[in-house]
């Protein structure tokens, strides 16, 4: 009888998980208020750069240096520039910081900002719309330094970088991290707010295309811009997809999770408590997070995470560990407690739906050896998608997911 229950549980829990996955919801928002975020970017400072100086880079920690309680990896920044600066067609870049209108989880009308840069000489291709990789500290955001992303730019382009939601002039507010929808909406809103003040200085891209890019945090949030331009309308009208470049995404958040639980280690030792945090502002009722971390998180994660002072290398050292069960508590761990259960369907509606399929072509890279967003990510869109000619694919065995964002950086650049 027990054993019956057991399964008829368990069988639950899976047909629960299972609907919430293939769920696709949008808010519906005031359609005048979404036609106000083209007219509402507003510039607040403005500079030129040469992408040939390397301290350009001084504030790209992610790719710099990594460290966890137990190992460090190390990719030299004057490494990763002697390849990426043959690439460059342009060096002389234009940097143009601004606020815009976009939308908070709840739907609400809220004050964004981020960066745009292009050739100094105004001469672009494309605009290349770019979801950032994830940060811990606020120095980190596009607004408030240079963005390794924003090397696209060298050849040709405008490479548009909003700061998500809890960076920038939202510093103040809790970063909804992985937040599917909402993060894709902050990406596509400021495009559109930067058109019409490009334009306005003479700067037209020779194509109303767009290019889509993104890595890591990134890589998931450009899928979703895409699912959202082929999926709502008012995106769908004023977007065009030349193509979209997706790299290393945690495409399906559950099951990033299920493999860190699994082998009991995590390469980013941050990531995990972020997307407790960030699956949990997003729910009607918040989780609790004295039932998901260990101590001494429990008492610190407000400051450590959401403080915006460290980098995701200095919270991950604060952390102290790289092993789950010393950052969450057992009961975290466990798929049939009604807090975990919870936790999972918010992370599947957060996920790439199963019914999803791309219509513009898009290329998924993934480094096979990559230690903190497993490849069954990739492996798991590549079956979903195995019947769409318009999707590429470049999986290798490319070294760490730092060292994996280094290459796809490089791919793209030549590709593009």
């Amino acid at each position: 009888m027990k054993l019956k229950f057991n399964i008829l549980m368990l069988l639950s829990i899976t047909i629960l998980l299972s609907c919430a996955h293939d769920k696709m919801e949008f808010v519906d928002f005031d359609e005048s208020s979404l036609d106000m975020i083209e007219s509402s970017f507003r510039l607040i400072s403005e500079s030129d750069c040469d992408a040939d100086d390397l301290s350009l880079w001084e504030t790209v920690d992610m790719l710099s240096f990594t460290e966890t309680g137990t190992k460090a990896t190390y990719t030299n920044v004057a490494g990763i520039a002697s390849g990426i600066l043959s690439c460059f067609t342009y060096t002389k870049l234009h940097q143009v910081v601004g606020t815009y209108t976009s939308h908070d989880l709840k739907g609400n009308p809220i004050t964004v900002s981020g960066k745009v840069v292009y050739p100094k000489d105004g001469k672009i291709k494309n605009i290349i719309v770019v979801s950032h990789w994830t940060i811990g500290s606020n120095a980190e955001a596009p607004s408030q330094g240079f963005s390794l992303e924003g090397l696209l730019a060298t050849k040709g382009y405008a490479v548009v970088m909003a700061d998500y939601i809890g960076f920038g002039v939202t510093v103040d507010k809790v970063h909804p991290y992985l937040q599917a929808v909402v993060c894709a909406e902050n990406v596509l809103d400021f495009a559109l707010a930067a058109r019409p003040f490009l334009k306005k200085r003479g700067i037209v891209p020779e194509s109303d295309e767009v290019i889509l890019f993104g890595y890591s945090q990134g890589g998931a949030t450009s899928l979703h811009c895409q699912r959202l331009i082929e999926n709502r309308d008012y995106y769908g009208q004023r977007f065009h997809i030349k193509q979209n470049y997706c790299g290393a995404g945690p495409y399906n958040i559950a099951r990033t999770y299920d493999q860190a639980v699994k082998v009991n280690v995590t390469g980013i030792p941050c990531a995990i408590p972020m997307i407790v945090q960030g699956m949990s502002i997003g729910m009607d009722r918040p989780l609790d997070m004295d039932y998901f971390f260990q101590e001494p998180l429990l008492s610190h994660y407000q400051d450590w995470l959401n403080s915006k002072k460290y980098t995701v290398s200095q919270m991950s050292k604060l952390i102290g560990s790289d092993s789950l069960s010393n950052i969450l508590t057992s009961n975290a761990l466990i798929k049939t407690n009604e807090e975990t259960i919870r936790f999972y369907r918010e992370l599947l509606q957060n996920s790439i739906p199963n019914s999803y399929h791309p219509e513009a072509p898009l290329l998924m890279f993934h480094s096979e050896d990559d230690e903190t967003v497993p490849f069954v990510n990739s492996q798991l869109m590549q079956r979903q998608f195995r019947y769409d000619d318009n999707v590429d694919y470049d999986f290798g065995h490319y070294g760490s997911h730092q060292q994996g964002a280094v290459k796809f950086l490089f791919k793209v650049l030549k590709l593009i």
